[in-house]
């Protein structure tokens, strides 16, 4: 039989928290703990059946997994730029004249360099209008004397 040394599980807890530094997402930080404590189990128990290895690197990277999530969830990590991953949610405030007209609800206008769909209500082209929200894709504006 196999018998898997420690410091496999090591350089494997390298190979996970390089991908971590390269897909950022706390997936691959999770499993590279985890490896890592399976190393420290297999440095204290040197006769760990592989299957054992496997098994304890499985529940413990489903344990780290979730309880990381509980502790993002109780204490989540601030930054200076909440909306930087949220386009739409970046331009609410923003103030613009419609591209084409809304009819029907739907319209377009142009911020930045960017041809965004946008909900309201129905506006001839040229209105100055505010982004008050983001729905989906689009987002929802208002007039912006009505602000």
């Amino acid at each position: 039989m196999m018998q898997i040394d420690f410091w496999y599980w090591w350089v494997l807890a390298v190979v996970l928290f390089t991908l971590e530094a390269f897909a950022p997402g706390a997936v691959f930080l999770w499993m590279g703990i985890s490896a890592s404590l399976v190393g420290i189990l297999l440095l204290i128990l040197p006769d760990l059946t592989w299957q054992l290895q496997g098994l304890s690197f499985a529940v413990l990277s489903i344990v780290a997994a979730l309880g990381g999530r509980q502790i993002l969830k109780r204490k989540p990590i601030h930054t200076d730029e909440p909306a930087l991953n949220k386009r739409g949610t970046a331009l609410i405030g923003r103030i613009g004249v419609l591209e084409h007209p809304i009819q029907s609800g739907i319209g377009k206008i142009r911020l930045d360099d960017t041809v965004w769909r946008v909900l309201g209500p129905d506006l001839p082209t040229g209105t100055q209008v505010q982004v008050i929200g983001v729905e989906g894709a689009s987002l929802r504006v208002i007039p912006a004397n009505k602000s």
